[in-house]
Formats: structure tokens, C-alpha cells, sequence
């Protein structure tokens, strides 16, 4: 059974409760680890890590830890990379798949805003966390759980 690792730090709480109630409904061993502890229920499944304060130190927790086929939620690039190095499988809380195929481009885009932002450039930031990417992200997880029971 792979295990789902979340990168909580940066985790919105609908996408949180939607981890813990299909890690519930599946008998998924979930982890979520963050730099704090974070408020999760009673659970034989659900389990949380507080790591550390550093940059970085949450996620370098979940790479140190995350085995070939788990499936990691994160938003963020370079641990999917990294995750994705290690045969993990990766999702973001909207719902979407990053692979082998996409996960190059979408660093190097992410540096490209970075180095835009850093040069004065107003880019804006993320959009806000919809009904529909909880959908999405909901949809998304149940059929990798079901795929991958």
C-alpha cells in the first residue's frame, strides 16, 4: 500500500480534510509534515510530523522518507522534482499531475517569474483555492487511490 505524503505547510485546509477522509475511507497511511504541528484528528491512518525549523527542513523530511510509488501533495516545484527523482508519484491540491513529462518546464517557469518578480515586475500570485479546484483535487485523489490500492 503507498503511502500519501503532504507537504502541509502550504496545504489549504479543504484540501487537508479531503486527505484525511479518503486516507480514512481507504486505510491509507497519510502523513503530513510541516515545520509545525499540524491539527489533524484522532486517526489510525493520518499521523503528523513536525519537523524542525529551517529552510527547507519539512522537505527534505519528505524526500528522505518518501518511497517509490507514494504519492506526494505539494505545490511546490523543486520537491516535486525531487520527489518525482525518487519514482514518487506527485499531485497538486488542484488536482493536477506533475511527472517526468511537465515537471522541468514548470520549474523552469517558476524561476523565470522568480527572477521577473525580483527585477521590480508586479506577476501577481496564485489564484485563490476554488470550489472547483477542490473538486478537481477531490476527483483526482480518489481515482489514484482507487488506481493504486
Amino acid at each position: 500500500m503507498p503511502t500519501l505524503w503532504v507537504d502541509a505547510d502550504a496545504c489549504p485546509r479543504v484540501a487537508r480534510d479531503i486527505i484525511v477522509r479518503a486516507a480514512e475511507r481507504t486505510a491509507t497511511p497519510a502523513w503530513f509534515v510541516a515545520n509545525h504541528a499540524v491539527p489533524l484528528p484522532p486517526s489510525r491512518w493520518v499521523k503528523g510530523l513536525a519537523v524542525s525549523q529551517g529552510f527547507d527542513a519539512a522537505d527534505d523530511e519528505i524526500v528522505e522518507r518518501i518511497q517509490p510509488g507514494d504519492l506526494l501533495i505539494t505545490s511546490d516545484l523543486p520537491l516535486a522534482m525531487a520527489a518525482i527523482e525518487r519514482q514518487a508519484k506527485v499531485m497538486t491540491t488542484r488536482g493536477e499531475a506533475l511527472n517526468e513529462n511537465n515537471i522541468r518546464a514548470r520549474v523552469q517557469m517558476r524561476d523565470f517569474m522568480e527572477t521577473m518578480r525580483a527585477s521590480g515586475e508586479h506577476t501577481g500570485g496564485p489564484r485563490g483555492y476554488s470550489d472547483a479546484d477542490r473538486r478537481e483535487f477531490a476527483n483526482a485523489l480518489d481515482r489514484w487511490l482507487a488506481k493504486n490500492r
